[in-house]
């Protein structure tokens, strides 16, 4: 299963040659992740992830480019990796309304982290029955 977040596109997100900017697609893929994260395994149990969590990496495939446009594209996020203190999500960045394929293919290592204390933490037990059903190694990313 795959979440599906749909991601405004603004007039700032341009750069001078009229399309997406590379670096914002970075903040399409963490607006996402945040509603994955708190909104969507929040409505499972209230405390999930209310702890934190932070990137240790991002892999960015770029496949086509994306100017701007009035009709939000959607980020579909999906758990490629699970382990006892990270997972790997994996996204595609797509315009329901276009014939081709996704605009940008990534993943990203996310690591629970226990922000007052400072250091990283196990996902709990709540978290990783929620994130389990969103693995879907199939498509890799």
């Amino acid at each position: 299963m795959r979440h599906s977040y749909r991601c405004p596109l603004r007039w700032s997100d341009m750069d001078a040659f009229g399309h997406v900017n590379n670096a914002v697609y970075l903040r399409y893929l963490e607006e996402a992740r945040i509603d994955f994260l708190t909104r969507a395994a929040r409505e499972t149990d209230p405390e999930a992830f209310t702890g934190g969590t932070v990137v240790a990496r991002h892999e960015v495939d770029y496949l086509r480019q994306l100017v701007h446009q009035a009709d939000p594209v959607t980020v579909e996020t999906w758990v490629v990796k699970l382990t006892a203190a990270s997972v790997t999500f994996g996204y595609e960045i797509k315009d329901p309304a276009s014939e081709g394929g996704p605009f940008v293919r990534a993943r990203t290592v996310v690591v629970p982290y226990n922000l007052k204390e400072g250091y990283p933490r196990r996902l709990s037990a709540a978290e990783r029955s929620f994130l389990e059903g969103y693995i879907d190694d199939s498509h890799s990313g």
